[in-house]
């Protein structure tokens, strides 16, 4: 008997999803990873095609593991939302992220971030923007025929794939939604959702008043004569509901 020799197993290929490093350096530059992540998860809320994450490891080569970055901040248009524990790309369709965020700390090296411009050229990034905030200065690349390009002016820049418009100026960067709303951070954002939750409650009470004195002003019309229909148009009141709260 003849036996077969069998070609031996390929092993697994391990895709770890963390390297134990924390995902910012400083309150800062966590502060802008979250901020910049978080409003561009609300311009696109309603769109369940555009999958956004912050230090997400992104694996660009299947089987290759050792060809992977983590971008502060990277957003994918035409995947679906939802929680991963790292972006296989080979398993998203092919899709690589198209733009690209990186919020500087003072321990980025001038050749830890050549060597994360090169992996983003060569892996499709489409836009690929750099803020540092310590020294307030803004980067920005844009794909073209040879690769990524520099953005020259980066003033009042429009970003072709989010629409969202950097405003530099000497007192730090802004970023602008589509529809010129300013990007809010997380505190900005709840004092706007209480204002808005205090005005909704007060437009509620004032409601509440309004038809109360309406309804306090149905006897004393009546007792002045006027006819059930005199009072509805008085009041802007259907003539059913003015006889029901009548006869309340």
């Amino acid at each position: 008997m003849v036996s077969q020799i069998q070609p031996p197993t390929q092993p697994e290929v391990i895709y770890p999803d963390s390297d134990g490093q924390p995902v910012a350096n400083n309150t800062i530059q966590f502060g802008w990873i979250v901020e910049i992540k978080q409003n561009i998860e609300w311009l696109f809320a309603d769109d369940p095609n555009v999958f956004v994450a912050g230090d997400l490891f992104w694996y660009p080569v299947e089987g290759r593991n050792k060809i992977v970055n983590a971008p502060d901040v990277m957003v994918v248009l035409g995947r679906p939302k939802g929680d991963r524990l790292c972006y296989q790309q080979w398993k998203e369709e092919g899709v690589a992220p198209q733009v690209v965020f990186e919020i500087l700390s003072p321990s980025n090296t001038q050749t830890e971030m050549d060597k994360k411009l090169l992996f983003y050229d060569r892996y499709g990034v489409e836009e690929y923007y750099i803020y540092d905030p310590e020294r307030n200065n803004l980067h920005g690349w844009l794909r073209s025929e040879d690769g990524l390009d520099v953005i020259p002016q980066m003033e009042d820049w429009v970003s072709p794939r989010l629409k969202i418009r950097f405003a530099p100026s000497p007192e730090g960067l802004q970023l602008y939604r589509p529809d010129g709303e300013r990007f809010l951070n997380y505190t900005e954002i709840s004092r706007n959702a209480e204002q808005e939750r205090q005005r909704a409650e007060q437009e509620r009470q004032r409601a509440e008043l309004a038809e109360q004195a309406r309804r306090d002003a149905i006897p004393r019309l009546l007792q002045m004569d006027l006819s059930i229909e005199q009072i509805a148009q008085a009041l802007g009141l259907s003539v059913e509901e003015v006889r029901t709260l009548a006869q309340e």
